[in-house]
């Protein structure tokens, strides 16, 4: 946040040598013969630069707040409790599997780190050995970054490039989908090695829910398929408006928000919904979150109106001149620094290509992997994403499993960086088949 606002007063402090140099046209129309002053510039900078970053910034915030209200309250009225009871097992490769299982299908559609922070609160509340939680947190972690990374609504960086028309739903899911299973299940199944055949487990008692639901097994199985089913359905409300995704978040929430109010009627009316199950920590860490993706888009936005992401990506062309190395470049990047200020410095230094005017490009071959559903998108969504879990600390996933385990991260690194490379590779390896076989 403090970058974010840093970024945007110097630039306000030395706006005109910006704006004459990148919209001399535009705001020689917005004077419309008036003289031009430092106070028209900076009037300028903000209506027709600065609230434009503000408004794709304000645009991902509100999808995410939408998507982690949406599973707060399936979470509140135990819809996600029958993952407890896929899990009533000693043996820790269905242990295992089940719960990055269905890690890796549920941040398909709803947030990483929510969605993560509740899986690990399962496994803490079963397993006892802190060794095998963490060995299972990491699985955890790998299996949503993966999982979030092959749907436009999975991962915010995916949300980005849907909503600045880089990627289509379908074309996108379509390539990554099998390079993130890939990345999820290698790593899974190297881990599931170091695991003991039979697990140290406790079942705890069930929730008592009580005081803030009462719901039946049907009523949750409702408000599960309207929460989750709601969001498949966003990627086609998008195509049919052409509004922003987050609308459709939105209107799923209300739906949802809704039908928890009429299933719960009666303790509403008796004014005893007081209590919630879901944990202070969960919450703040949501609006970090929040306020992280919006601090990071408003500097990203700051330093791309400078022109200096122009002058990075000619010396990319110029000097390197293949995507697959910037992705590479980018992954790596991504777990050393943060996943999502890396995939939104790739993507904001290439504008989205319009491939009706070909002639006008000297390498055509190259500047294809900039169009929609080009190369360079798929390759920057999936490297950063995964590429993020090399180190724990470069993602909010992994920042959550070091907290809710202590663990450190050298443990991480000799235990898990290596597994997750394979998978990284693997899957990056049929991306680039996938890209030559089927583009």
């Amino acid at each position: 946040m403090f970058m974010g606002t840093v970024g945007w007063v110097l630039y306000v402090c030395y706006g005109t040598d910006f704006v004459m140099s990148r919209h001399p046209y535009e705001y020689s129309e917005y004077l419309a013969g008036a003289t031009s002053s430092g106070t028209a510039v900076k009037y300028y900078i903000y209506d027709n630069i600065f609230l434009k970053y503000v408004g794709k910034a304000a645009a991902v915030v509100l999808f995410l707040l939408a998507t982690m209200s949406i599973i707060e309250i399936l979470n509140n009225n135990g819809c996600f409790d029958f993952i407890s009871e896929l899990v009533r097992t000693r043996n820790s490769k269905r242990l295992l599997w089940t719960l990055t299982l269905v890690t890796f299908v549920i941040s398909a559609n709803l947030d990483n780190l929510t969605t993560t922070t509740m899986m690990l609160m399962i496994m803490h509340n079963i397993v006892k050995s802190r060794r095998q939680r963490m060995l299972i947190g990491c699985a955890v972690v790998i299996a949503a970054n993966a999982g979030g990374c092959f749907t436009v609504i999975g991962d915010p960086a995916s949300v980005v490039l849907w909503g600045n028309g880089a990627v289509t739903a379908t074309n996108f899911s379509a390539y990554l989908a099998l390079p993130a299973v890939i990345a999820w299940m290698i790593p899974t199944l190297l881990i599931g090695r170091e695991l003991p055949a039979r697990l140290d487990v406790e079942w705890p008692a069930a929730p008592y829910r009580g005081d803030d639901t009462n719901l039946n097994r049907w009523q949750r199985l409702v408000m599960l398929v309207v929460g989750i089913g709601g969001l498949w359905f966003i990627p086609t409300f998008h195509n049919i408006t052409k509004l922003s995704p987050f609308l459709g978040a939105l209107c799923v929430l209300s739906v949802l928000w809704i039908v928890n109010e009429v299933f719960n009627r009666k303790l509403m009316n008796s004014d005893q919904m007081i209590q919630r199950r879901i944990p202070r920590v969960l919450q703040y860490g949501s609006i970090q979150l929040m306020l992280f993706v919006m601090g990071i888009m408003l500097a990203v936005g700051a330093v791309s109106e400078t022109g200096f992401f122009g002058e990075v990506s000619r010396w990319f062309d110029y000097g390197i001149h293949n995507v697959w190395v910037l992705g590479i470049v980018s992954g790596i990047m991504s777990g050393l620094v943060d996943t999502f200020t890396v995939a939104m410095t790739s993507i904001s230094m290439y504008p989205v290509v319009d491939m009706t005017n070909a002639e006008q490009w000297s390498d055509v071959v190259y500047m294809s992997n900039f169009m929609t559903n080009g190369a360079f998108w798929k390759i920057t969504a999936y490297t950063t994403a995964v590429g993020g879990c090399l180190l724990c600390f470069a993602n909010s996933c992994g920042l959550a499993l070091m907290k809710m385990e202590r663990m450190h991260v050298g443990w991480y690194f000799r235990n898990c960086t290596f597994k997750v490379l394979v998978g990284w590779l693997a899957g990056l390896g049929v991306l680039w088949a996938e890209v030559y076989i089927m583009m």
